[in-house]
């Protein structure tokens, strides 16, 4: 069996990330929230306002970092929904190496621009990880290209977990993390800090009603693909889990639940108007599901990871006017 991500792995994370990616506020916003017994304190951790909008860039340069010279040198190739091929192709600008994004076809302009204007090259392919996976693989054969995975890599997932480091500093009465659900990696990484760090700590994965690869895994007691996968949080669409990111959700993570599109969306008008935050579908769903309660009421703060904020304006637009995006 593969170990774990360990506390160590996590924090030499840390240092190699300093400088690069920002130490993301934590913002108190429980004088906002709606009159509920279920949520009385609720922080938000802002990696919405990370540089590519989104926490990907902390795994994509912990990897990037860490490859030798003659791995940077050939160019690096990654598969994603979105977020993690612009971080990849920051990190591969930052480090001077060229960079390859498959993306589904699917993907949101703004995200597909995001990664061309750090000079990467951008694929389409599919509208699955699956799909996106393979083709990754084989231009990386034909190309002689180094992978970087969005999600199941111990790098990855040490990158991501830098996360949990600066919520356990900055926040003293931590009681529950809400952490989306995508492939895998973003709660893999903070679960490995915030549970080896203050393990009464409840850490909650969050997934779409429409894509629940992690909760129905965990149900089977291994991977499951699922046929398809369908929601506004286009971040968090990966129909399996990874092999890697697996056992560290069945090993370190309390409770996996899902939250449907409606609950999404008013999360995501609350955070605009309330607090005045852009946040994109998928980094607004931890958020409704601290409202919900979702996970138990816990105790001490909650804390609901901003994920990410690359939403076109138009879309966004959509989202609170009509609850829907007018186009990507």
């Amino acid at each position: 069996m593969t170990p774990l991500v360990s506390l160590a792995d996590v924090q030499q994370a840390a240092a190699r990330i300093r400088g690069v990616a920002r130490v993301t506020p934590l913002l108190d916003l429980s004088l906002a929230v709606p009159g509920s017994s279920v949520v009385r304190r609720l922080s938000v951790k802002c990696e919405n306002l990370q540089p590519g909008g989104a926490f990907k860039l902390r795994g994509a340069y912990n990897m990037l970092a860490q490859l030798t010279e003659a791995d940077r040198s050939r160019g690096v190739i990654t598969y994603s929904s979105g977020n993690h091929g612009q971080s990849l192709a920051l990190a591969a600008h930052l480090l001077e190496a060229r960079a390859v994004i498959v993306m589904p076809t699917t993907a949101p302009a703004v995200k597909v621009e995001g990664a061309k204007r750090y000079g990467a090259e951008v694929l389409f392919e599919g509208t699955t990880t699956l799909q996106r996976k393979a083709r990754a693989e084989v231009e990386a054969e034909a190309r002689g290209l180094t992978m970087v995975p969005p999600f199941d890599h111990p790098w990855i997932i040490a990158g991501q977990g830098t996360i949990g480091l600066e919520i356990v500093e900055q926040c003293a009465d931590l009681g529950t993390v809400y952490v989306q659900v995508g492939g895998g990696g973003l709660i893999s990484g903070i679960a490995a800090a915030v549970k080896r760090l203050t393990p009464h700590v409840r850490v909650v994965g969050v997934e779409p009603c429409g894509a629940p690869k992690m909760s129905t895994s965990l149900a089977a007691g291994h991977p499951v693909t699922l046929e398809r996968t369908s929601s506004i949080a286009d971040g968090l669409l990966a129909v399996r889990p990874g092999d890697l990111t697996f056992p560290h959700v069945q090993a370190l993570v309390d409770d996996v639940v899902t939250v449907g599109d409606q609950g999404i969306l008013d999360a995501l008008r609350w955070l605009f108007r309330d607090a005045k935050l852009v946040v994109e579908p998928s980094g607004a769903i931890t958020v409704a599901a601290a409202f919900a309660g979702a996970g138990g009421p816990g105790t001490g703060t909650a804390v609901a990871i901003l994920s990410g904020g690359n939403v076109a304006p138009d879309a966004f637009a959509g989202y609170l006017t009509n609850g829907v995006a007018s186009s990507h």
